[in-house]
């Protein structure tokens, strides 16, 4: 039985360090902010000008005004500030954010990511995901491993518009953990119930099996 998306956003908070700034992109990676570790302290950074979010909202706490970059209602904690856009930006450029966790709809087996655009659908605009993966060394893809046709988006190389070339070096789906790393992807951990040939299936791109596989724990 593969993750769903929950699965993919506690894996992903384990990742997490204490002291770290961190953004996370819209859908999956949004969902990391609900997991992270009590033990530590982050500081999550939004690009529409927030820093010091908390996790999503009860319904009694729901303030329409107070979001983050994906129109999200979100809380704030203590110590947050609120500045502009372009201050956050600026953040970003200025290669402040420790770790980028971002959704995507392809990812080649080079490290290239598209999770910006498909071409002929309308779209709202880039938004900071190419500040985002040019500015930050540290970025953890976030996703399902096929898309709704069932087809893999760990590729060969991606067939939709780039977001950055060669940037990403961790990917979890719901079916693995996989590093990239000379061409391929490195299948480190796998998801419980999920099997070697059901990954060998739905990844396109080059694959390498880690002779110290895990289960992946969640």
């Amino acid at each position: 039985m593969a993750l769903d998306k929950f699965g993919i956003a506690k894996r992903i908070a384990r990742e997490l360090r204490d002291g770290y700034y961190v953004n996370l992109g819209i859908g999956i990676p949004t969902l990391v902010a609900n997991y992270i570790p009590k033990d530590i302290d982050v500081i999550l950074q939004s690009e529409n000008g927030l820093l010091g979010m908390g996790p999503f909202p009860l319904e009694n706490e729901v303030d329409p005004d107070l979001i983050n970059a994906g129109k999200q209602t979100v809380t704030t904690l203590k110590g947050s500030s609120l500045f502009s856009s372009s201050d956050s930006f600026a953040m970003i450029r200025g290669g402040h954010v420790d770790l980028t966790v971002l959704g995507a709809m392809e990812v080649a087996e080079n490290g290239d990511i598209a999770n910006w655009k498909i071409p002929g659908k309308m779209v709202k605009g880039m938004g900071g995901a190419m500040d985002l993966v040019a500015a930050t060394d540290n970025i953890i893809v976030a996703m399902m491993q096929t898309n709704p046709k069932g087809e893999s988006k760990l590729l060969p190389a991606c067939t939709l518009p780039i977001t950055g070339k060669g940037c990403i070096d961790r990917v979890v789906t719901d079916l693995g953990y996989y590093q990239i790393k000379d061409g391929a992807f490195h299948l480190l951990e796998i998801a419980p119930g999920v099997t070697v040939d059901e990954i060998k299936a739905k990844t396109l791109g080059k694959l390498v099996i880690s002779d110290s596989l895990k289960l992946m724990e969640v």
